[in-house]
């Protein structure tokens, strides 16, 4: 995937959707830069949920060697 501009949290996320456009409104609300509250960003080893959109990527998901996982939570009862 390319990614446009400064590779970004928020630019990774505007490529995503344009590729996959069935995702708009999925990951941030329409026309929004932030988050939905059960949306998690993961990568390197770490929580990137609650950085700001225009936080760079860690050099290691820009050059390929990690993933950006853009992961739903999930929530719910108690089991049993």
């Amino acid at each position: 995937m390319v990614v446009q501009g400064e590779p970004t949290i928020g630019a990774l996320l505007d490529a995503l959707e344009a590729l996959h456009p069935v995702l708009r409104g999925t990951i941030r609300p329409h026309g929004q830069d932030r988050r939905r509250p059960l949306i998690r960003f993961l990568a390197c080893g770490l929580d990137l949920s609650h950085e700001p959109p225009d936080v760079r990527l860690p050099p290691e998901v820009t050059s390929g060697t990690e993933i950006f996982h853009v992961v739903g939570s999930i929530a719910g009862g108690r089991a049993g």
